[in-house]
């Protein structure tokens, strides 16, 4: 890439100044001009990756909405609409800074509050970093959308996207990635590896989301007595495959545009990527036809997300083959992950803290095992430090947060407005106007189980019948 640039670069400049019947251009000038089409070709993908992320919200919406009952399905847009709207507004007020202003603690940033770092006719590659890390921001945010979904108070998720957004996601951050702008934080300094967030996003997301459910209790109907899982089907399948194929496509803005610069770098990542991703949808698909005897498709689809979360904090440090490696265990890992927590009576409707909390404290894992440069007990330990120090920051103060939402505000909705659906209760509409949604019994699971939208006996859930 540098090299094409160079040749363009010095291409313009001979040709210009032979229009202009100047003498040839110095090494310096030819420098310069170089120079000037590098930070050029910097800015556009950085902000064209940014693009990438931004679309990943779409994608997350699609899957929780899939994911969840019809009744439910204009909540599951509003708060994927809010949480990039109101995380955007409290990320330029206030997390920008906490993560990426002047440090002396490496604790947070104390400068940069409310973009003031930049001025009209300054360098605006403020901007363009400001632009690639406000998505990231608000991928961390909509993590929790799914796992507290069909029962959450609009309000109080409200008021928790601007803590996350303000508070939790950026001190931490600026611990992992504080002097990519000026900072500098305590975990990057010890060499903690994680290039584009398997923990710094994806984890806090996962245990945000699992501080979240425990102080939300799980749905109505979800759990019977004796502890086994009652099936709550969600609507609409397709939905949320092609909510995995938008967060894919993402993905390829997420890991690569980390670089922030168009650079040879990125083709490396772009492959680790999508093997990754491969290598976790075939391996969630094999796990759950052997653990239920069906290729079940909502652990597929997880599976594949579990690879693209496992791979983003290695992604610019391991070869494919690991790549091929990280993926696959996340894939399999994810499987077992849903059960896990499904028999804590943890109820995540969309598999969201075992893709984004348990996968992406492996991929950090595996970016200190598979090191393409080398590992060592040392590297390993640090990766240990850093998954183990966003858990501890994260869930404590996660829960604190939604504790005090719930005792004042309010964070669960009635009984009687769970059974009715949030969308009518919240935002007096439907987002199906041209179907009745009624309530049907599902008809029992074989013994030997299910994926996470089929698993054990007799349940609740939400079916469409076309009016008329």
């Amino acid at each position: 890439m540098k090299t094409v640039l160079s040749a363009l670069a010095t291409t313009i400049l001979f040709a210009h100044t032979a229009l202009a019947g100047e003498p040839p251009p110095t090494a310096e000038a030819n420098k310069t001009a170089i120079d000037l089409v590098q930070a050029h070709a910097d800015y556009i993908w950085t902000l064209i990756a940014a693009a990438l992320v931004f679309f990943m919200q779409a994608g997350f919406a699609m899957v929780e909405a899939g994911f969840t009952r019809a009744k439910n399905t204009i909540n599951i847009m509003m708060k994927n609409l809010m949480d990039f709207s109101m995380g955007t507004l409290a990320f330029w007020a206030v997390g920008f800074g906490l993560m990426f202003g002047v440090s002396k603690t490496g604790l947070f940033g104390t400068s940069g509050f409310f973009l003031s770092d930049f001025s009209i006719g300054q360098d605006p590659w403020v901007l363009a970093f400001w632009m690639f890390q406000v998505v990231f921001a608000a991928t961390a945010a909509t993590i929790v959308s799914g796992a507290m979904a069909e029962r959450t108070k609009f309000v109080g998720y409200l008021m928790y996207s601007v803590g996350i957004s303000a508070i939790i996601y950026p001190i931490f951050g600026s611990w992992a990635w504080g002097s990519l702008y000026k900072g500098g934080g305590w975990l990057e300094g010890l060499g903690f590896i994680d290039f584009a967030g398997s923990t710094v996003v994806h984890s806090v997301g996962g245990w945000a989301a699992l501080a979240g459910t425990m102080v939300l209790g799980p749905r109505l109907g979800k759990y019977n007595q004796d502890g086994s899982v009652r099936p709550i089907l969600g609507h609409n399948i397709p939905l949320a495959a092609l909510g995995v194929f938008i967060l894919w496509l993402g993905w390829f803005g997420f890991n690569p545009g980390s670089t922030t610069a168009a650079n040879k770098d990125i083709a490396l990542i772009f492959v680790n990527t999508n093997l990754a991703a491969a290598a976790g949808a075939v391996l969630a698909m094999a796990a759950s036809w052997l653990r239920f005897g069906k290729s079940e498709i909502s652990m597929s689809l997880n599976g594949a997300l579990a690879g693209l979360v496992a791979i983003t904090s290695p992604c610019a440090t391991v070869s494919p083959l690991s790549a091929v490696l990280i993926g696959a265990a996340a894939g399999v890992i994810v499987v077992y992950a849903v059960l896990f927590f499904d028999k804590l009576k943890i109820d995540d409707p969309v598999g969201a803290i075992s893709v984004h909390g348990v996968c992406g404290a492996w991929g950090t894992l595996a970016a200190g095992i598979f090191n393409a440069g080398g590992t060592s007990l040392k590297i390993i330990g640090v990766q240990v430090l850093g998954i183990g120090a966003c858990f501890i920051w994260v869930f404590p103060v996660a829960y604190l947060m939604f504790k005090l939402i719930a005792k004042t505000v309010g964070l669960r909705v009635s009984a009687e407005e769970e059974l009715e659906g949030l969308d009518y209760v919240e935002h007096g509409g439907s987002a199906y106007p041209d179907f009745n949604v009624t309530s049907s019994s599902i008809i029992p699971a074989s013994p030997t189980g299910g994926g996470p939208q089929h698993r054990a006996a007799i349940g609740r859930a939400t079916t469409l019948h076309e009016a008329g």
